[in-house]
């Protein structure tokens, strides 16, 4: 079992910045790819970012250039640094883990993922 703990969220303006952070406790050496979805108000949840131990990183197209997803391996968390925001990255965002390999899955469905952190609120005002 892995359980994870987001941090991070807040309301920021359009065009600014925050960091998100997850940190995964128990058996987090079982975990092949790390990553987060997001969930806005009357949406469903969809793929943001991920990170397999490859290190292998997969972007939302809506993201790129934008967020940047990377490891903090002295605080063994994992990081979502989000810059230029925009009014509709506004959601909960969730950390996803997956325990095991990946195979010829790509982690980029909320499938490819087995467990689940509780989000973190992130709103950007315009």
């Amino acid at each position: 079992q892995v359980q994870l703990v987001e941090s991070g969220g807040g309301l920021v303006q359009a065009g600014g910045s925050l960091t998100l952070y997850c940190v995964a406790s128990g058996r987090t050496s079982d975990i092949h790819a790390i990553g987060w979805f997001r969930q806005a108000p009357g949406k469903e949840r969809e793929f943001v970012t991920a990170l397999t131990w490859r290190a292998d990183t997969y972007y939302a197209d809506s993201v790129k250039g934008r967020f940047t997803i990377s490891r903090d391996p002295i605080k063994d968390a994992l990081l979502l640094q989000m810059d230029n925001l925009r009014p509709e990255d506004t959601a909960i965002y969730y950390c996803a883990a997956r325990i095991g390999p990946l195979g010829t899955t790509i982690p980029t469905t909320q499938e490819a993922f087995t467990s689940w952190g509780l989000g973190t609120q992130v709103t950007v005002s315009s």
